[in-house]
């Protein structure tokens, strides 16, 4: 897997902290940083998401996908799957991520709140390499609602 990230950002313009991103398979990411109040030249101007922001989504993708494609694999009528993620992050340098709570919505018809509770366990333990990465240094916590649709 590779991955050219490209500074866009030249001090004196809109954002001196500007990144994109080209993976690849060839698609573009824009990165940029937090506003600098005390030092407008090292902060970015909020044009995108900051890149601990993509880190985040990432692994919720990650977990996601593995959510659907293990109850699909158990023949459940899985209709939708999102993952709401919230974070702690550590006060000091570096500034890894402590705290992370995913709290999934499986929607999808009869299917059994034990299939979905398996699929993000398997998820967790086995198949989410973003999520076990960030296990190392986070404690990762998990819920789950089910709609019948």
């Amino acid at each position: 897997m590779d991955c050219t990230v490209t500074w866009t950002g030249h001090a004196g313009t809109r954002s001196s902290m500007g990144f994109v991103a080209e993976t690849g398979t060839g698609h573009v990411i824009n990165m940029d940083g937090a506003p600098d109040a005390a030092k407008p030249e090292n902060g970015g101007a909020n044009l995108a998401a900051r890149p601990m922001e993509l880190l985040l989504a990432g692994t919720g993708g990650c977990t996601a996908y593995d959510v659907v494609l293990i109850l699909k694999r158990g023949r459940h009528d899985v209709r939708g799957c999102s993952v709401q993620l919230s974070s702690e992050r550590a006060a000091t340098e570096p500034k890894v991520f402590t705290k992370i709570h995913m709290q999934f919505t499986v929607t999808g018809k009869g299917i059994p709140a034990s299939a979905v509770e398996r699929a993000i366990a398997m998820s967790h333990e086995k198949y989410c390499s973003a999520s076990i990465m960030l296990g190392k240094t986070a404690e990762i916590t998990t819920g789950f609602d089910l709609v019948e649709a």
